[in-house]
């Protein structure tokens, strides 16, 4: 480098790409550096928003690139060029000079010259080979910054590597280095130096900064370092702006957003203005059983009316609640019972909504009389009645508060009227309060503003009169600022030292009763609301009409409130009653703040239901990452729900289908607390008001859908600890074909507290996608005070094993199949996932194995390709069964002259598979099986009835007597004596059933007939043997039916039940019973028994229809000793005979 262009590096700019350039005009950003052509003074934070806003427009909102990170790397290369800069002045001015020569002979000079080109042509021209040489080392160093990779299309090197020998030549520059004089005390080689703060901070190029201010100006000596601190004031000014940005994600935790705003959206697109430092960390601890509570919503009087129905007796206080209630809930998953409404409510809130048009209504849950369990639900022993039966299941009673304000006509309004925000005259001259008093005590009147009555006004006070002393005053009503004044509510003044005392007493009265407490409306208490609502700075106007007057400095306003209000309640009640898991209903970006900074436990998640509901997946998919960005650790502390009391049901916001339960699903395996709206399971659809008595719609429970949650949500809840932490948690981008990422699928992995592994893939939008799971989103991660940002991989996020044999097993929870897939592959490549419509996955019960020599696990990933089965352990003993079902499937499909070769390969098999060794000699059971098989043929072909007739091609009966062939004939391989039992235990033992099936629907059969062929070649096995006698005597015939009738099979066969002390069978099937004993007659029986069993078939038959199909009267009549008739009667019967002697027994079953 020359001295003429020293002065200028500093301002050198970035060497950018000529494809990005052009690709997004960045030729013609204002900001360009003395470079010349191609340089961007990125470090400039002006001309880093210019191109980082050209950059967002082409990008999903996942994918943006901070201007603070393009500045920070415009920093970076600057500093790089400075200390290239110094080595050359101080250390050796013809460094870059004998590099040149160096690549020259190593790399040869054409191809060297050939790579400087193509780095040109990429890039920009410059001067001379040297310094293309310089702009060439200066990309690559940009490229092998990970920190980078986003914006890496800025900086791409690519094009260079595959047009010419450009790995080579940064070789060939590092070689020249490493013998080149080193820089520092330590004389590192210049490019190892140069290296160094991307590998020291490889996740942040803030981290990156921060390490050459730490590090570098001691490292580098003297005059070296001087160079560097005329940058310092640069560095540091880089390092404001990154924590700049951080700020806009931070407004949704640091609560610092706009005053009143929702903060779904602006937790999705960033946040305009911080306002305020970043507020300290001070989370409160969870007990152990707070990561797992599931908590369900119940409208208090309205469930009591809805068990009243349900089990058909009055059911009107807490501890009549049924314990077959409380055990459904525990059976379903749930651990927290919240009951709206269980306190004292203001008598005049109910007149109020009485009066106007509900005489059916109780007061407003949220204008409260005094905390003190209602009488009409059964008091305080009625509470301690259910809390404690509903402990003895696990499940914790939760109760509401509302600090902010009480009933117009509560105690306190009666017997502290001063602890109520109030004026001596009405802040607005057209009120007028000439209405009913509405309090039931005699010494106070309570008037609501008169306009109120006919809706033309919504006044901010009310009026109380104390008879007593005369005292007028106007009381404010609790307001939120954004809607109506709380027409039944009197607002606390929080600046009141003694106020904020008696309100946290209460609070330590009811954290002595419930172990879990909802604060409703918490963010109004939080105190830059109260400042902004009730008592605005000078110059500024106030959330709520006629407040701008009564402006506070800020000083005053710190005097009287110098602390927060709610991180008192905190802390006093981690002293006085400790365990009790404290959650705050927060928004107005306001989340954050109150989990990190004033210590709650748990804060609604409103974005959850809204933009899930809305399907702004990329929205929530950015709130998750900025949430994890900044502090995972808030994540776990969200309350995740699908509906609440104020919103809509959630059957009318997600619907009954597979959507809604999809998110369900992400709703209970996502860190954070679960919530459940009242009637969410049965699927009702009326939204309950807080005055609510009883529902005004008659909605019955879907049994469906409770059906479908007690099989696909149930068990997840059952599972809630594998999901509930964040430590381990990981959400991933899911990679399309095409390069990008679908922001529509969740997909993100977990690890539970004993090693439980887990996945969920989810895809919310009506198409099908399909991609591949890979790296992780960046999540922070804190050591000290710093804080770095780190991705993992798949293989990684799962502690998948590096080994080429290891194989995880995993079972997917909706459909239940289980998958097999290899370690490494899936820490190589990722696992590739297809999704329809809304459709979700929920990958549990990860196990390794580990192949051995016969690769049993990889044939069997081979062949299911990335598809599930059942049993991946039934799967791997079909595959290991493979050489005995191919030759069995042969022997049923075999033709009459190839069924004793057949026969004789599955002998031999079987010989393999089962080790037998003794049994009868392979040659006898290959005769056995041909002689059986020619039996059924020979009486398929006479078509004979009863039974030849039932045994033609394609019946569902010869596909039965076919398998009944081979698997009672195999059995007489075996070391068993009985060789029947053998061929019975073989049949469950090699899976022949599935076998057979298959080999039925090739003879024709289909899938119904191929089943029912099985089904009785079973009960053939296991209950029916050939008679082997012509003879049947009385005992012979008794012990035939007990037989039949005591195996559990045949009796389950032949419908037997008992009613009213009377065992009976079914008629049919004891006719089908029947017809199969004359087969196995017919085919296996000696040749007299075929007429012998034929006779008493009938005469079962005649026994059966006489006794009316009773067990006892069949044994009993056809036990009898036969009739001999007389000579009258033969004659007369004969003909009869000579019919039923041609009629079968019953009609064979196909």
């Amino acid at each position: 480098m020359n001295a003429a262009r020293a002065d200028a590096l500093v301002d050198h700019g970035v060497m950018l790409a000529r494809a990005a350039r052009e690709r997004y005009g960045l030729d013609d950003v204002d900001g360009r550096g003395t470079g010349g052509p191609g340089a961007i003074d990125l470090a400039e934070i002006r001309t880093a928003r210019e191109v980082a806003h050209r950059l967002n427009a082409t990008r999903q909102p996942g994918r943006a690139v901070p201007a603070s990170e393009l500045a920070a790397f415009g920093l970076l290369d600057e500093v790089l060029r400075v200390v290239l800069e110094a080595y050359e002045e101080e250390i050796d001015p013809a460094a870059f000079d004998q590099a040149l020569r160096e690549v020259r002979e190593r790399v040869g000079r054409r191809p060297a010259e050939r790579t400087l080109e193509a780095w040109e042509r990429t890039f920009a021209p410059q001067e001379d080979s040297r310094a293309t040489l310089e702009e060439l080392v200066l990309t690559w160093l940009g490229n092998a910054n990970d920190a980078a990779r986003s914006f890496r299309e800025l900086v791409d090197d690519r094009p260079v590597a595959r047009s010419a020998p450009y790995p080579d030549t940064i070789e060939a520059v590092r070689m020249w280095s490493s013998e080149a004089p080193g820089i520092g005390p330590d004389q590192k080689p210049l490019i190892e130096l140069l290296r160094a703060p991307a590998l020291a901070s490889p996740d942040s190029l803030a981290g990156q900064l921060r390490y050459i201010l730490d590090h570098w100006i001691e490292l580098l000596g003297e005059r070296l370092a001087a160079r560097l601190l005329a940058l310092r004031e640069r560095l540091q000014a880089g390092l404001d702006q990154v924590a700049e940005e951080e700020r806009a994600t931070f407004m949704r935790f640091a609560g610092a957003g706009a005053d009143g705003a929702g903060g779904d959206a602006a937790a999705a697109h960033g946040f305009e203005a911080l306002g305020a430092d970043a507020e300290p960390e001070r989370f409160s601890q969870d007990v152990e059983w707070m990561p797992r509570v599931v908590l369900i919503a119940k409208s208090t009087y309205v469930w009591l009316d809805q068990l009243s129905r349900q089990y058909r007796r009055d059911i009107h206080t807490l501890d009549a609640v049924p314990d077959e209630e409380l055990d459904r809930l525990a059976r379903f998953g749930v651990t927290g019972l919240w009951l709206i409404g269980l306190w004292e409510r203001s008598r005049a809130s109910e007149r109020i909504k009485r009066m106007r048009g509900q005489p059916d209504a109780v007061a407003s849950a949220y204008s409260l009389d005094d905390y003190a369990i209602a009488a009409d639900l059964g008091g305080p022993d009625a509470h301690a009645n259910l809390a404690g039966r509903a402990w003895q299941r696990g499940i914790r009673v939760a109760s509401d508060m509302v600090p902010n304000h009480m009933g117009i006509d509560s105690r306190w309004v009666m017997q502290h009227p001063d602890w109520f925000l109030s004026l001596p005259y009405p802040p607005y001259p057209a009120y007028s309060f000439g209405g009913q008093d509405l309090s039931s005590d005699e010494r106070v009147g309570i008037f609501l503003e008169d306009h109120y009555w006919d809706g033309t006004d919504a006044a901010v006070v009310f009026k109380r009169v104390d008879r007593w002393t005369g005292d007028e005053r106007y009381v404010y009503h609790g307001n939120d600022g954004t809607s109506f004044p709380w027409n039944d509510t009197a607002q606390l003044d929080y600046l009141k030292a003694e106020v904020r005392e008696a309100v946290i007493q209460t609070i330590l009265h009811v954290a002595r009763q419930f172990p879990i407490i909802r604060f409703d409306a918490a963010m109004v208490l939080a105190k830059k609301h109260i400042q902004r609502l009730w008592w605005p700075p000078p110059g500024s106007s106030g959330g709520i009409p006629s407040r701008a007057e009564h402006s506070m400095s800020q000083a005053e306003f710190d005097r009287l409130m110098p602390n927060e209000f709610w991180r008192e309640v905190v802390d006093r009640v981690a002293a006085e009653a400790p365990g009790t898991l404290l959650l705050a209903e927060a928004f107005w970006l306001l989340e954050g703040y109150f989990v990190r900074t004033l210590g709650m436990h748990r804060v609604y998640n409103s974005a959850f239901m809204v933009m899930l509901r809305d399907e702004r997946n990329a929205e929530y998919r950015l709130v998750m990452r900025n949430t994890l960005e900044f502090d995972p650790e808030i994540l776990k502390r969200y309350v995740n729900f699908m509906s609440n009391p104020d919103e809509k049901t959630s059957v009318e916001q997600f619907g009954k289908g597979d959507k809604y339960f999809g998110v369900c699903t992400l709703m209970v395996t996502l860190p954070g607390l679960p919530m459940f709206g009242h009637g969410q399971v049965e699927g009702f659809a009326e939204k309950y008001g807080m005055e609510f008595r009883r529902a005004a719609w008659d909605e019955r429970p879907d049994g469906w859908l409770i059906e479908r949650h007690e099989r696909e949500i149930a068990p997840l809840l059952h599972r809630r600890a594998q999901f509930a932490e964040v430590r381990d948690f990981l959400l991933y981008d899911f990679e399309t074909d095409g390069g990008g990422v679908n922001e529509d699928v969740f997909a993100y992995s977990n690890v539970g507290p004993g090693g439980e592994r887990s996945l969920v893939v989810y895809h919310n939008r009506y198409a099908e996608t399909a991609g591949w799971l890979r790296e992780s989103a960046a999540y922070a991660v804190k050591s000290g005070g710093d804080k770095v940002l780190v991705r993992r991989t798949l293989g990684e996020g799962l502690r998948l094993p590096d080994d080429p044999d290891a194989f995880l097993v995993v079972r997917e929870a909706r459909s239940g199949l289980e998958f097999i897939r290899s370690a490494r592959e899936l820490r190589e490549r990722g696992l590739f996932v297809q999704l329809a419509a809304y459709s979700c996955v929920v990958f549990l019960d990860w196990r390794e194995v580990r192949d051995g020599s016969a690769h049993i696990y990889r044939r069997l990933a081979d062949r299911l390709g990335g598809t599930g089965v059942a049993s991946i352990e039934d799967a791997i003993r079909e595959l290991e069964l493979e050489p005995v079902h191919g030759p069995i499937r042969r022997l049923l499909l075999a033709r009459p002259r190839a069924v004793a070769d057949a026969a004789r390969e599955l002998v031999t098999a079987l010989r393999d598979a089962t080790g037998a060794k003794r049994g009868r000699p392979d040659g006898d059971v290959v005769e056995l099986i041909r002689r059986r098989r020619d039996a059924i043929d020979r009486l398929a072909a006479v078509g004979a009835p009863p039974v030849g007739d039932g045994l033609a091609e394609g019946s569902t009966a010869r596909a039965a007597m076919l398998g009944w062939t081979v698997v009672a004939s195999i059995g007489a391989i075996g070391d068993s004596a009985d060789a029947t039992a053998t061929g019975r235990a073989w049949f469950e033992e090699l899976r022949l059933g599935p076998v057979l099936a298959n080999a039925f629907r090739e003879l024709g059969l289909d899938e119904g007939g191929a089943w029912t062929a099985v089904a009785r070649v079973r009960v053939l096995l296991l209950a029916l043997e050939p008679p082997s006698t012509a003879r049947f005597g009385a005992p012979a015939i008794r012990r035939l039916l007990d037989g039949w009738f005591a195996d559990p099979d045949l009796r389950g066969f032949l419908g037997v039940n008992r009613s009213e002390g009377v065992t009976w069978f079914n008629k049919e099937a004891f006719e089908e019973l029947l017809w199969w004993w004359q087969v196995l007659a017919a085919v296996e029986g000696p040749p007299a028994a075929v007429a012998a069993t034929r006779r008493l078939a009938d005469r079962l038959l005649r026994a059966a229809a006489e006794g009316s199909y009773q067990v006892d009267r069949l044994v009993e009549l056809a036990a009898l000793p036969r009739r001999v008739p007389s000579r009258s009667s033969m004659a007369k019967s004969s003909s009869n005979r000579r019919s039923r002697r041609n009629a079968p027994a019953r009609s064979h079953p196909n």
